[in-house]
């Protein structure tokens, strides 16, 4: 498997909607759990939007992007982690 170098290391983020990046992560709750994708802007380290779904499937996460990118604009970099979940 090719490991591909993470190219926002040494990059300097110096406005709003430069670099956005994005996660998955699950709660735990009392009867099973729920998964959250937030989208934060790097230079604010704002929450620009999240959304939470029952299911780990990308239509949640498509519905937030879009609104994300209706409320403020597209970002020039939209950046995540390395996570199954964006491969």
């Amino acid at each position: 498997m090719y490991i591909y170098p993470y190219l926002l290391l040494k990059f300097s983020i110096v406005r709003p909607n430069q670099a956005w990046a994005a996660n998955i992560t699950y709660i735990p709750m009392r009867k099973g759990f729920v998964y959250l994708f937030a989208i934060i802007d790097w230079y604010s380290r704002k929450i620009i939007d999240w959304e939470l779904s029952t299911t780990l499937d990308s239509e949640f996460c498509l519905r937030c992007l879009k609104r994300a990118v209706i409320k403020h604009g597209a970002a020039e970099i939209f950046n995540t982690d390395k996570g199954f979940q964006f491969a």
